[in-house]
């Protein structure tokens, strides 16, 4: 089965960060309290660490002024009850809530920013409760998989729309630390940088925010070393031989050059209507140090040069080893499909892959400048 939003919202700050200590002021009532006491604290995810504690008295009042190391995401623990708060430098935040349903009701003054996040934290812990559900229902009885997972898929996209309204509401606000805690990175990573660049921009002294930059700079790292093409990475090296089977080109004797590597073959339909778009993007920008590098799959010669005419493909970079699919210089890009492009900069580092039409055309635009 293919889970859909396995999801913790438990965050977990690790690491050693410089220290901005700040200090706040925590109060209010929880009455119909079942505990004598609340706690300021962090979860470091097998253990939570108390900064500070208060009695709750008899009418469920309590008071905490702490110092606290730095601007951060802390628990408000009542119990077994975590309520959320943004504690900032001079944070006076009041919470009132009934002990014995806090989910249901918790009012806060002073911090509209913990009140949104403890609003979405229960729609948060009910879909991780139903995704709990799921996965218990299906080890009990694997014949029910399709009809479970039928069911959290459309779950799923119900959440994942309240999700969005959420990100959508808490635009550049420290809450979309939980919005982050709710995403799989690698499943969205623009979408997940986007947001995490707005947190980053207000919320930067947090350490937990730090943690979750510095563990998607490592995810990012790692999708990057893992695809030899990511921009800024060179291009493999390959030497082909050209149409008259005897001279050969070698991708770096064009250093120095905007190259636009173009795998293509003559009895490709989509290749071939796209040629008087390359051939356009060419005749454009080839006075201004742009070539093509048009690497053919076919296996028939003279077809590959009839329709390079036919075409009027009028660079003088055209090879193949005419091996097909076989393609040595194919199989070192790993090309599973044509049309297909990868477009460098002078130095021989990848810009971008797959650009075709406008999106060519806009790319040599912000490089050239007109």
């Amino acid at each position: 089965m293919k889970y859909l939003g396995l999801i913790t919202s438990t965050l977990i700050s690790f690491g050693f960060f410089a220290q901005n200590s700040i200090k706040v002021t925590v109060s209010g009532m929880i009455f119909n309290a079942k505990v004598d006491s609340v706690y300021i604290s962090q979860n470091f995810g097998s253990y939570f660490k108390n900064y500070g504690s208060s009695a709750i008295d008899k009418k469920g009042n309590f008071l905490l002024k702490l110092e606290l190391p730095n601007p951060d995401y802390y628990y408000l623990r009542v119990g077994s009850e975590n309520i959320h708060l943004i504690l900032k430098s001079n944070s006076d935040i009041k919470v009132y809530g009934d002990g014995t349903k806090l989910k249901d009701f918790c009012n806060f003054v002073g911090s509209d920013e913990s009140k949104a996040m403890n609003d979405f934290s229960h729609t948060s812990e009910k879909w991780n409760v139903k995704s709990d559900s799921a996965l218990t229902a299906i080890k009990a009885d694997p014949s029910r998989e399709k009809i479970v997972n039928d069911y959290m898929t459309q779950e799923f996209q119900k959440f994942n729309s309240e999700l969005q309204g959420f990100i959508g509401a808490n635009a550049n606000s420290p809450v979309l630390i939980l919005a982050l805690a709710n995403m799989n990175a690698e499943q969205d990573m623009k979408t997940y940088e986007n947001i995490l660049s707005q947190l980053y921009s207000v919320f930067q002294e947090s350490p937990t925010v730090q943690t979750f930059y510095s563990n998607f700079e490592q995810i990012k790292k790692k999708i990057d070393d893992a695809n030899f093409l990511a921009p800024g990475k060179i291009a493999p090296d390959f030497s082909e031989l050209k149409t008259d089977r005897k001279k050969s080109l070698k991708r770096s004797d064009l250093h120095g050059q905007i190259v636009l590597i173009d795998f293509w073959a003559s009895w490709c339909g989509p290749c071939r209507r796209e040629n008087p778009n390359v051939v356009q993007t060419y005749e454009k920008y080839k006075n201004d140090g742009f070539t093509i590098v048009s690497v053919s799959l076919d296996t028939d010669a003279q077809k590959w040069i009839n329709a390079i005419e036919q075409d009027h493909l009028t660079w003088p970079h055209h090879v193949s080893d005419l091996g097909g699919w076989n393609s040595k210089v194919a199989k070192l890009y790993q090309v599973s499909s044509v049309p297909f492009t990868v477009l460098l900069d002078r130095e021989g580092h990848v810009i971008k892959t797959n650009l075709r039409g406008p999106a060519l055309e806009e790319e040599l635009k912000r490089i050239f400048g007109h």
